[in-house]
């Protein structure tokens, strides 16, 4: 049997393409990886939305990864029944890795589900990729239940991993040592952004005027007064992402009125070239909250990756990467607006887009992700096809 890591993830692997996604694809290259959806109560139906299949869904992503959708109880995540919903988890994860073919070597559970115990030597890492209790309201769940299964599964991992140095420093206060394992960027996936498709579902003339835009959710997190102020400048800005149905009722619509704001809704991850290519500055618009404070903001390092100017709230995140000018960072709506505008202003030179695209190389996926694998005790293992 081989080697095989499970990965407990915090997000369908099919929803937006965010850390646990990225981890577990590179960690594929180390050791055959089992990423596990969070589980799916079955007052969502029984079948799995993808495919359509009754029950617990397994099936094969890539060379080395395989992907794991489990059904849960009705109420999966109230008290008492979380317990249940962790066993049957954990019986569905070893009966996944038995049909795989692999044996449980290393744990990462990034979700909130306790999968730690599911083989006795197994090297175990709780990975933080949010402040959950924090953001307890924005998953719907209890403040208090999320803050006692934190602190049992940090107290039973061999390891603990967080997003971001505030979250370091918050475990610190408690008494818990964490490792830094930062989100990154995909440098390669917008190697040839300029070259990239215009998207159909925006104006034409949007490839020829300077444009701002943002990606990303678009929910509790984001500060609307942020985008009203870059939209107030009468500057294009395009808005590419989810929104949850409950966010700003009133001020979103009046927002998307303006003729110069483009929302597309959500896109698929191979497709986001396509939308930064019309954008010359991208937006962080995170509000001031104790969640964003410990949050790591993908799209950041995604504007450079991409080229593009970036303009962020002032996060702990955002001050860590002590990327200097290449991301201005502004504290008030007007700031912000100033700033965005500002950068639009700012020629994109071949010089300056290469600058920002060799910075956020130093933040590559593939550099994060063996920080992850040092604390599993995984020897890079390079396959063919990987």
């Amino acid at each position: 049997m081989s080697d095989l890591l499970v990965y407990g993830a915090g997000t369908r692997y099919d929803g937006v393409s965010g850390t646990d996604r990225h981890m577990a694809d590179r960690l594929s290259a180390f050791t055959d990886v089992l990423y596990v959806d969070p589980p799916r109560p079955v007052r969502s139906g029984l079948r799995d939305p993808e495919t359509g299949q009754a029950g617990h869904v397994l099936r094969s992503v890539h060379a080395g990864l395989w992907r794991l959708s489990p059904v849960a109880p009705p109420a999966a995540y109230r008290r008492g029944v979380e317990r249940i919903t962790a066993t049957m988890a954990r019986r569905a994860v070893r009966a996944a890795a038995r049909r795989v073919g692999g044996a449980v070597t290393a744990v990462v559970v990034a979700g909130t589900t306790d999968l730690l115990d599911l083989a006795p030597r197994a090297r175990t890492v709780r990975y933080l990729t949010d402040d959950l209790v924090a953001g307890a309201s924005l998953i719907r769940m209890s403040a208090a239940r999320l803050s006692a299964a934190e602190r049992r599964m940090t107290s039973r991992a061999d390891a603990v991993a967080v997003v971001s140095p505030d979250l370091v420093e918050r475990l610190g206060r408690e008494g818990r040592t964490a490792a830094l394992v930062p989100n990154g960027c995909d440098v390669s996936a917008y190697r040839d952004i300029d070259q990239a498709a215009l998207p159909a579902d925006l104006p034409a003339e949007l490839a020829a005027t300077p444009a701002a835009g943002f990606v990303g959710h678009i929910n509790a997190r984001i500060d609307i007064a942020l985008l009203e102020a870059v939209a107030a400048t009468g500057a294009p800005l395009v808005l590419v992402g989810p929104r949850s149905g409950d966010y700003e009722p009133e001020r979103w619509p009046r927002l998307l009125a303006r003729p110069n704001v483009h929302w597309v809704g959500r896109k698929p991850y191979e497709e986001l070239p396509s939308y930064l290519r019309v954008m010359d500055v991208g937006l962080t618009p995170y509000a001031d909250s104790a969640f964003n404070r410990a949050s790591f903001p993908l799209k950041t390092l995604e504007y450079l990756a991409a080229g593009r100017a970036a303009v962020s709230t002032d996060l702990p995140a955002t001050a860590w990467l002590s990327a200097g000018p290449l991301i201005a960072v502004a504290r008030t709506p007007a700031d912000f607006a100033a700033a965005v505008t500002a950068e639009l202003g700012t020629p994109r030179t071949p010089a300056l887009a290469e600058a920002r695209r060799a910075f956020a190389a130093r933040h590559d996926w593939n550099q994060r992700v063996r920080l992850l694998a040092d604390l599993l005790g995984l020897e890079i293992r390079e396959v063919a096809g990987r």
